[in-house]
């Protein structure tokens, strides 16, 4: 029973490291505060080897975006408790909206 729960809070501890954010456009240089355009979970089965569809998040028609993929808490959760038969990562669009 030890083993697990030091299993769980591994995998908890080191998902830090699972994030990517992609700067899309001129979104690095432009000024403003980042706000979020759209978001989306994409969900894969068998240890991640097959996706289920494809997950479309809106952008922006100027193209200036970042998008943000993480492996968050419930995203563990779901992993975690189908024993890694079903997971999923959040994705996460955000634009920079002017003062």
């Amino acid at each position: 029973m030890k083993k697990i729960f030091l299993g769980l809070f591994v995998l908890v501890a080191l998902t830090s490291c699972m994030m990517t954010k992609t700067p899309v456009g001129a979104y690095l240089e432009t000024p403003g505060k980042e706000v979020t355009f759209d978001k989306g979970k994409q969900f894969w089965v068998f240890w991640g080897l097959i996706p289920v569809g494809r997950t479309h998040v809106n952008t922006p028609s100027n193209g200036n975006c970042q998008v943000v993929t993480k492996y968050k808490f419930s995203d563990v959760l779901i992993t975690g408790l189908t024993g890694g038969i079903v997971s999923c990562y959040s994705i996460k669009v955000e634009v920079k909206k002017e003062k």
